[in-house]
């Protein structure tokens, strides 16, 4: 009971980096579509966020499940 009750951090956060990293590239293809074609290098990086929160959670997985 009590390691089921104690959760890792990790995976919210993984979470929250990969909600970003969509956000980013919804606003990417938004702004193409309106018009805009030279876009801040930051929101080009944030779209990183997106595989990096998905890596993220899946080694998160995985090692909460090897642990049991």
């Amino acid at each position: 009971m009590a390691a089921s009750a104690r959760r890792s951090a990790i995976l919210p956060v993984s979470v929250a980096m990969f909600a970003l990293g969509l956000l980013a590239i919804i606003a990417i293809f938004a702004l193409f579509a309106v018009g805009y074609q030279n876009l801040p290098v930051w929101l080009n990086l944030a779209t990183l966020l997106c595989p990096a929160g998905f890596v993220l959670g899946v080694v998160a997985t995985v090692l909460r499940n090897r642990r049991r």
